[in-house]
């Protein structure tokens, strides 16, 4: 009876911490945080050999944001923002 109410105690704990976490990953997906770092991209010389990547990493952001799959919109608009600040 005690391992149960343990069990049912974590899974509580798990219930409500998850959700709070996922949301603070995923709140940097968003129409204007892709729209700035597509701007920033864009900025970018046309030479540096980042641009073309990041380009492509905004697509897969937006792809993944309109499927609904926002952890990896997060992830893939992260990698263009860093290709965005490389020098």
């Amino acid at each position: 009876m005690k391992t149960l109410l343990g069990a049912a105690a974590v899974a509580a704990v798990m219930l409500t911490v998850a959700p709070a976490s996922a949301a603070k990953i995923h709140s940097g997906c968003t129409g204007a945080n892709l729209e700035k770092t597509e701007t920033a991209v864009e900025a970018m010389p046309d030479a540096d050999a980042n641009k073309m990547p990041a380009f492509k990493e905004i697509a897969d952001a937006q792809g993944a944001m309109l499927s609904g799959k926002m952890g990896a919109c997060a992830m893939h608009l992260g990698n263009a923002m860093r290709a965005s600040m490389m020098k």
